[in-house]
């Protein structure tokens, strides 16, 4: 770019903050310029062609800020109406290896940096890459070296919960002051992490000696935590004499030992590589203990930081060998390893073709639906689950909207019935049948249904030791549920009452009983069924039932508003670039509006407030239900749910029982709610009862 005149056109799509551009796979700038924001401004002003304001919300500043930094820029000589040669070479470079190596990011420090070492500025580079990478529930592996301590000491406190640090190799010589237990140890005490140490060296004097060790309990255990790790930081060393596998024990004086390995170029986490990446065998192989190379690229993340002329081979053996995810280095490296795989190293040309101006996605404004006519949507839909699962379902006395179980309840047998409004299919409908509910009553879209139709509900559920009401608790149902209690009484039917209250967004944990029902209605439901199926009095019926409710917690993200059918518009706005957190079930924008995140994050915002509220501790088990709110595909909700795994792995807790799909629904809505229940063998047995609804169906 340098010698450019003019700003380059408007790219076809716009950049967004640097996490959502590396989530989505594009070539973005590399880990934000190591926090240059005056380089950065500069590239995507001049360079990449995103006005003021793009740039203010790529970078997350106000406009004037941007206006600040790109003045200050050409009066540092950044930006000369070019960006200056050196700094920019670093971009350039940077981008070049990522593109040629497949990787999913790369951060190149420019080749002078004053008085600091380039050892203690890989560092900080590279604590930078992993601070922004690492999230709560994470286990974090680190390899030994100076620039590893040096990346442990640069990292700062993170504020998260949940994390681990495992050394990645056993033990070195302590002759040297970064090896692995130090560099673990300054790692874990920089995040805030604990720490998990190999209680062995990292070479043994034989494979039965390897053998011996790897069958102690102690050993085993911490062996097992690398099975965990799911981001690991790593050097590279060279094999010149003063290198950092030289220094730590690895090689001894033996010609023997030497021969084997000529064909090392390199070595990654102890182990030697080719100059092809390949691992290169010898007799350290079944005497090393530490994560290997097979297990090291299955790791998701792989942070490779190194520099130095003289790692250029081995640093470009471990790309070829495809162990980095993200690499870390310095200007002159990088174009050397560059030169060496024979890519020649320019900076971008500004005669680059002009790109065109993309047109602005106008947001959503009419939602296309297959209906008939918007008013007849609920009856046709309770008509069609009716036609499609006869054998589960029947209405009572020809109504669509008082629905009960085929399995006619039996004398003695304490009855369930549950309702609420329409638009959350397959709840409420779907949990009627057999060990589940008796009876359901339904209402229009959102709606309470009328205290007659509970009334209705509640005389065919009845078998002589009284009913119980469950649902959400919201102004409407409560109203009208107490109504037909009391008209259920007159007619001398004992009804106990729950109100589900799951939703930990909604109210402050003292105020619990204020809170919203929401997806956990699943649990609470299919609790009480049970209960009620093995002829509990009304009693114990009502006890379990609170019991579960008091044990299950909901919390949900969105994306996009639902659409009413009468309106077939979003119920609320919400930006291109925005979530709703703490979203209810109603079309109701959330308590809290924020940046959307990748689903990690917003995985672990869930974790973080589900985990406090329940005290989940190690060794507890849960029953998890990830449910979409209507638009969020099984895909993505899958991939929250291996987060939630990963976090409660990460706190040592189990869900032993697991829901994913569409269970409560808001309607169209785009976004999904995570709902845990805290479990005791009480709760388990009655999770595990044979039901058969068409939503549920267990055994």
């Amino acid at each position: 770019m340098a010698g450019s005149a003019t700003r380059r056109q408007k790219t076809g799509t716009t950049r967004g903050r640097g996490a959502q551009s590396a989530a989505a796979g594009q070539a973005g700038p590399p880990l934000r310029f190591n926090d240059d924001p005056l380089l950065w401004a500069s590239w995507l002003y001049y360079e990449e062609g995103l006005t003021q304001g793009e740039i203010a919300e790529a970078m997350n500043v106000s406009r004037p800020t941007v206006n600040s930094y790109l003045a200050d820029a050409r009066a540092a000589g950044i930006v000369n109406i070019s960006i200056a040669a050196e700094r920019f070479k670093s971009l350039s470079v940077a981008r070049q290896l990522q593109e040629h190596f497949g990787l999913e990011e790369c951060l190149v420090i420019p080749g002078e940096g004053g008085a600091r070492s380039l050892i203690d500025r890989l560092g900080a580079a590279g604590a930078q890459a992993l601070e922004r990478l690492v999230h709560s529930g994470d286990t974090v592996g680190i390899t030994w070296g100076r620039t590893m301590l040096a990346v442990a000491r640069a990292v700062r406190r993170s504020g998260l919960s949940d994390l681990r640090v495992v050394q990645a190799t056993g033990g070195t010589t302590a002759v040297i002051p970064y090896t692995p237990e130090a560099c673990a140890t300054q790692l874990a005490e920089s995040l805030g992490a604990r720490c998990i140490s190999i209680s062995a060296p990292a070479i043994v004097s034989s494979a039965q000696a390897r053998r011996i060790l790897l069958a102690e309990p102690v050993v085993s255990e911490q062996i097992s935590a690398l099975d965990a790790v799911n981001r690991i930081v790593f050097g590279i060393s060279s094999l010149r004499p003063d290198s950092t596998i030289h220094q730590s024990g690895f090689f001894e004086n033996s010609v023997e030992q030497h021969d084997h390995y000529r064909r090392a170029v390199g070595s990654v986490a102890g182990r030697f590589i080719d100059a092809h990446g390949s691992p290169v065998e010898g007799p350290l192989g079944d005497r090393t203990i530490g994560i290997g190379l097979d297990r090291l690229r299955k790791v998701r993340t792989r942070i490779a930081v190194a520099g130095g002329y003289d790692k250029v081979p081995a640093m470009l053996a471990a790309l070829r060998g495809g162990y980095a995810s993200i690499l870390v280095t310095d200007a002159a490296t990088g174009e050397g390893i560059l030169r060496a795989d024979g890519v020649q190293t320019s900076a971008p040309s500004a005669a680059r073709r002009a790109r065109t101006d993309r047109p602005e996605i106008a947001p959503r404004t009419v939602i296309k639906k297959f209906l008939n006519a918007p008013r007849d949507a609920v009856s046709e839909s309770l008509d069609g689950a009716l036609r499609a699962f006869p054998e589960v379902i029947e209405p009572i006395d020809g109504s669509l909207r008082a629905i009960r179980s085929c399995a006619a309840p039996r004398e003695g047998k304490v009855g369930l019935v549950i309702g609420g409004g329409a638009g959350h299919e397959p709840c409420f409908l779907g949990y009627v049948g057999k060990g589940l509910a008796d009876a359901v009553a339904v209402g229009n879209v959102f709606a309470s249904p009328p205290p007659d139709r509970v009334l209705t509900c509640t005389r065919a559920a009845s078998a002589g030791a009284g009913v119980l009401y469950i649902y959400g608790n919201y102004t409407g149902d409560v109203m009208n549920f107490e109504m037909a209690a009391e008209m259920a009484a007159a007619d001398g039917i004992d009804v106990r009452t729950i109100l589900t209250t799951d939703d930990v967004a909604s109210s402050p944990p003292e105020q619990r009983q204020g809170r919203r029902g929401t997806a956990g209605n699943v649990f609470v439901f299919k609790v009480a069924g049970a209960a009620c199926d093995r002829m509990y009095g009304l009693d114990e019926c009502e006890r379990l039932a609170r019991k579960a409710n008091g044990a299950t917690f909901t919390m949900g993200i969105g994306l996009e508003s639902c659409s009413l059918p009468e309106t077939q518009r979003p119920s609320f706005q919400i930006g291109a670039d925005e979530m709703e957190v703490g979203i209810g079930i109603h079309g109701e924008p959330g308590v809290l509006r924020t940046g959307i995140t990748a689903a990690d994050l917003a995985v672990d915002h869930i974790c973080d407030r589900l985990f406090s509220e329940m005290n989940l501790s190690a060794g507890d088990r849960v029953a998890l239900l990830v449910n979409s709110l209507g638009g969020t595909p099984m895909m993505e909700l899958l991939i929250m749910a291996r987060r939630v795994h990963e976090r409660l792995s990460a706190r040592r807790a189990v869900a032993v029982r697991n829901l994913v799909g569409h269970y409560c629904t808001s309607l169209d809505m785009v976004g999904a709610s995570i709902t845990l229940m805290k479990l005791d063998d009480e709760l388990l047995d009655l999770l595990d009862h044979p039901c058969a609804g068409f939503a549920l169906s267990v055994g």
